[in-house]
Parts: structure tokens; C-alpha cells; sequence
């Protein structure tokens, strides 16, 4: 039996350490964890059960009394440059906006980035729409942490599917594998 936890903040009725429940969780994310290196922010990760029917931030904020500056959401841009596509994530607050067409672009060596279109980022991370999250991204993609995500004492962010939600330090986050804190992300 997995005991719950304590959630740092919001309404939800349970939290649990995410490495306990790892067969309830998206394939990419589960195995993120399980094969994390840094063994102490893999064993920071809390998961808390949520009704996928509200997992868009500004309704899942007011149901869950989650505040907008500590959730934080993963989008996936596509950069390219010469014919070729790169794919990243950008990990920014839900108060804030990505700069994907100066700050992404540069720092990718891009010659245009956007946003990846919804069917893809789905299909490439292997998460559902409305839960892709910087954990299990494919390997080899950058993931672009906002300072301010760095910086929080937790942070909200998806689950990899629409149900559910992991709740984890900010530092954690700066130290998934491919990632780096990047000035000026977004604002």
C-alpha cells in the first residue's frame, strides 16, 4: 500500500511520491523517473490525482486553488534551420510567455522556431495533449527551463497524460538530463 503525502499547496485530496505509483503514470514519464540519475529530485516528484476534464491551467488553477505563478507549463517548439527540424521544450510559469521567436531561436541557432503543431508534439513525445511535461521527453531534446521555474520552491506541472499532475521543486526540474536554466526564456 503507497502512502499519500502532504502536497505543498492546492486542494488535492491526495499526493503521492511519483516513484511509488510509477505503473499509473504516462510510459515516458515513468520511465523518466526510473531511470533518473539524480535519485534525490526523482525522489522529490509528487503526484497528485486530478479530473482530466480540468487540466487546462486558468480551470485547473481555480478548482485545485493552485497558484497560476506555481504551475508551470512544457511546450514543444520546432526550429529550423538549413531544412532541418530541431524539436526542444520550453518550460515556462503559466503567468508568463514563451519568447520563441528571439530567445528560442537564438539559443537553438535557429533560422525560424515555433510552436510545434498540436498532433505532433502529441505524437513525438508519446503524452497527451493538455499533459506533455518536461519529464520523458525524447532523448536528445533540449529542455529550455525558464529562470523563474529554476527558482520556485515547487512547481505544478503535467503528468504526461491529462489526468493527474507532478508537483516537484524547481531545482529538480534544472536537473532533468537535457536541461539548462535559460535568462530571459520568458516574460
Amino acid at each position: 500500500m503507497t502512502d499519500s503525502v502532504l502536497p505543498p499547496f492546492g486542494s488535492f485530496r491526495t499526493a503521492f511520491r511519483a516513484l511509488e505509483i510509477c505503473d499509473d503514470l504516462a510510459a515516458p514519464v515513468a520511465d523518466a523517473l526510473k531511470s533518473w540519475d539524480d535519485r534525490d529530485a526523482a525522489a522529490s516528484v509528487l503526484y497528485v490525482d486530478t479530473d482530466p476534464e480540468k487540466a487546462d491551467t486558468a480551470v485547473f488553477c481555480a478548482a485545485y486553488d493552485t497558484p497560476p505563478e506555481l504551475s508551470a507549463n512544457c511546450v514543444v517548439v520546432a526550429a529550423k534551420r538549413a531544412g532541418e527540424v530541431t524539436h526542444a521544450a520550453c518550460l515556462a510559469l503559466a503567468t508568463t510567455r514563451v519568447d520563441v521567436n528571439r530567445t528560442v531561436r537564438t539559443h537553438l541557432g535557429a533560422r525560424k522556431a515555433s510552436f510545434a503543431p498540436m498532433d505532433a508534439a502529441v505524437e513525438l513525445t508519446g503524452m497527451e495533449y493538455g499533459g506533455i511535461t518536461a519529464l520523458g521527453l525524447p532523448a536528445g531534446w533540449p529542455l529550455l527551463v525558464d529562470e523563474a521555474v529554476a527558482a520556485a520552491p515547487y512547481v505544478l506541472v503535467g503528468s504526461g497524460r491529462r489526468r493527474g499532475k507532478l508537483i516537484l521543486p524547481g531545482w529538480a526540474l534544472a536537473r532533468l538530463p537535457g536541461a539548462g536554466v535559460l535568462p530571459g526564456l520568458a516574460g
